[in-house]
């Protein structure tokens, strides 16, 4: 468990750092697998519309994907194509052997339905785990393509947190994006899981319970100081943006009000800095590892290598 922290602002889980290494060892599997293999990994990501947050964030992908030697696939689509020509294209990448993950930008037009396209993903190019069976295998103990942000997040608690075994985790929010698959590795973790939502009776004093705090709300500054068990770990997934009363200029806060967080936390994720960067990074990740299973290659032994 992280130590209790009286005296001295909170242990700030650095996310850029961590996401950085990440990538350079995902960088150097990928130069591993082209030498004893000739294999590049390749992702193709398909954009619908033209929403400015989707777009930047598509251009982040883009870049830090040829920037570690995989091969980077783009679709732009425009926001009326129609369900059935964006399955089509789906379906052209599963069958692409240069395509070893595909990752549909969410969310899509309201006459796209997003389970549709999704379930149209095959499975084993599923790099954003959302898949129908990679969620259930990740449910009953298999070894599926995890969802990148819940991935990263691990991934940082981990770093932070000597040991979870025993830990109580509460996490609030029940999305199949974050919430659930969480709960999920931290209950393979050996954490007591909490899944907290909308209707949870005295959020405050079962937050107060907390050995870790995933906060994915999406109301900004929601978690404040007193909700939070003096040394816990918490890992604030929100990315709100807010204006600045000191400024008036905008910026990005998260779901626990950071500042009051600091004076009784063990460990924390800042916003912007702490998950965000590990999500791109485990979607690097989670394309090798596509990539390795499709061609029957261990990882371990590029490692190794």
């Amino acid at each position: 468990m992280v130590a209790t922290n009286m005296t001295q602002q909170a242990e700030r889980i650095d996310g850029k750092a961590r996401a950085a290494d990440l990538r350079a060892t995902v960088a150097d599997q990928v130069a591993a697998l082209g030498t004893a293999h000739a294999i590049t990994p390749g992702l193709a990501v398909v954009l619908v519309g033209a929403d400015p947050a989707s777009q930047t964030y598509v251009r982040s992908k883009r870049k830090l994907t040829r920037a570690i030697g995989m091969e980077s696939f783009e679709h732009n689509l425009a926001a009326s194509v129609s369900q059935a020509e964006l399955l089509a294209l789906i379906r052209t990448l599963n069958d692409d052997e240069r395509v070893n993950g595909i990752l549909v930008q969410l969310p899509l037009p309201d006459h796209i339905a997003s389970q549709a396209v999704l379930e149209t993903i095959r499975p084993d190019k599923d790099v954003d785990g959302f898949h129908v069976r990679n969620t259930g295998a990740l449910w009953t103990g298999g070894d599926p393509l995890v969802p990148c942000t819940p991935l990263g997040c691990m991934m940082l608690l981990q770093s932070a947190v000597a040991s979870l075994d025993g830990l109580h985790a509460v996490i609030i929010g029940r999305s199949n994006i974050v919430g659930k698959p969480i709960a999920n590795l931290l209950l393979r973790a050996d954490c007591t899981v909490t899944l907290a939502h909308s209707h949870t009776r005295d959020l405050p004093a079962l937050c107060r319970q907390a050995d870790i705090l995933v906060a994915a709300t999406g109301r900004p500054q929601m978690v404040r100081g007193d909700w939070i068990k003096p040394g816990a770990a918490i890992i604030d997934v929100g990315i709100n943006r807010s204006e600045d009363p000191a400024t008036g200029k905008r910026r990005l806060i998260g779901d626990v009000a950071f500042d009051e967080a600091c004076q009784v936390a063990g460990a924390i994720t800042p916003v912007p800095g702490g998950v965000g960067p590990m999500t791109i990074a485990c979607l690097l990740h989670n394309t090798l590892v596509a990539t390795c299973r499709q061609h029957n290659i261990s990882i371990d032994a590029l490692e190794s290598a």
